[in-house]
């Protein structure tokens, strides 16, 4: 019965993954500006998957975040890299985990 139920929730999370990775786009960052100011746009290193991040932050694996934030991994958008963006016209990848906005820049 524990196998199926660990079936059952491997599953589920494989269905999930692929919700978010359809979800996952590319946008202007000038299109982030409202969100950046609120504070709402959070920075994925190119060392991960975005739609890995989305993941673990969907079923609310802190752990796992804090390990990244602590790693540099996650991180908040400092004013220069928005600034640096907003200059060069950047296009990045992003996926919405309300509230958050998860970018990366590749």
């Amino acid at each position: 019965m524990k196998t199926d139920k660990s079936a059952e929730s491997a599953a589920a999370e494989e269905v999930l993954r692929a919700k978010i990775n359809l979800e996952t786009s590319r946008i202007n960052w000038h299109d982030l500006q409202s969100f950046y100011a609120k504070g709402l746009v959070v920075g994925v290193s190119k060392d991960l998957d975005i739609v890995d991040v989305a993941l673990q932050l969907t079923l609310d694996n802190k752990p796992q975040f804090e390990s990244w934030q602590k790693a540099g991994l996650v991180i908040d958008i400092s004013d220069e890299q928005a600034l640096m963006w907003y200059d060069n016209k950047t296009e990045l990848w992003a996926v919405v985990v309300r509230p958050w906005i998860l970018v990366q820049d590749k």
